[in-house]
């Protein structure tokens, strides 16, 4: 695989935003990985280094003279952090990611079917995988963490049902008045869909009350950045996504 694009979503240093936020989709399922620091320049955070991402996330680093302080995980499946170990220790950089799926961390594929393995391998030319294991510096993302860089507070949501460790991180956000926080949700919440529960540890009951729990209660102007596709809002969902507006109906039944 070569260099994934590069698709900036904003800068500080183009806008003058208070937030430096940038990222890329990478590897063959174009999962995103994120960068969220205070201004470019500074300490900041990668978001989910998936297949095939530690070129793209070395030449933001470079490019931005970004000081990366933390890499966080979403969940457990492979092209979410295929090289977060990789761009962990490289950058002697702690790793969060949520208790439940801290062991797919050496063992990615025991997320999925051995079949679903198998054809991976197939249409991806895997091949041999990697010698997945633990970076040297983890901690356990659990609901209310908090993690603290350099002009930066990030806050932990538990959000099981896509994976059972599945969860999601928040920031407080002061560039504009019409939006109060960014979240970045993995494949939780995407625009106008929700993460898959058919695969190994997926549970549909629990994602649907992590939906009524973590994501009906948040403020429309959240930003959301998701882990595939592109950005969206609480609000948007809220008024268009097809399982919050089940979840919402049931609710006004009751």
């Amino acid at each position: 695989m070569g260099l994934a694009r590069l698709t900036p979503y904003r800068s500080s240093r183009d806008e003058g935003l208070t937030v430096f936020l940038a990222g890329f989709p990478a590897g063959q399922l174009a999962a995103n990985c994120y960068f969220v620091g205070a201004e470019a320049g500074g300490e900041c955070v990668i978001i989910d280094p998936g297949q095939d991402s530690a070129e793209g996330v070395d030449r933001l680093v470079a490019e931005h003279a970004l000081k990366p302080a933390a890499v966080l995980v979403t969940h457990g499946h492979f092209d979410h952090m295929w090289q977060a170990q990789v761009v962990a220790d490289k950058y002697d950089a702690p790793l969060w990611i949520g208790a439940a799926d801290r062991h797919l961390l050496a063992d990615p594929m025991a997320a999925i079917s051995n079949q679903s393995a198998a054809m991976l391998r197939a249409q991806f030319g895997m091949g041999d995988l990697p010698d997945f294991r633990e970076p040297g510096k983890v901690h356990e993302a659990v609901e209310g963490s908090v993690i603290e860089i350099e002009g930066l507070t990030i806050v932990v949501d538990h959000a099981p049902g896509h994976t059972p460790g599945t969860v999601l991180y928040r920031t407080a956000y002061d560039g504009d008045e019409d939006v109060e926080q960014l979240m970045f949700s993995g494949d939780f919440l995407f625009a106008g869909s929700i993460g898959r529960t058919d695969l190994v540890g997926g549970d549909h009951t629990q994602m649907l009350e992590s939906l009524r729990n973590k994501v009906l209660p948040l403020a429309d102007n959240i930003v959301v950045f998701p882990g595939h596709g592109e950005q969206t809002s609480i609000g948007r969902e809220r008024a268009t996504n097809p399982f919050l507006l089940d979840l919402q109906d049931a609710g006004s039944d009751q």
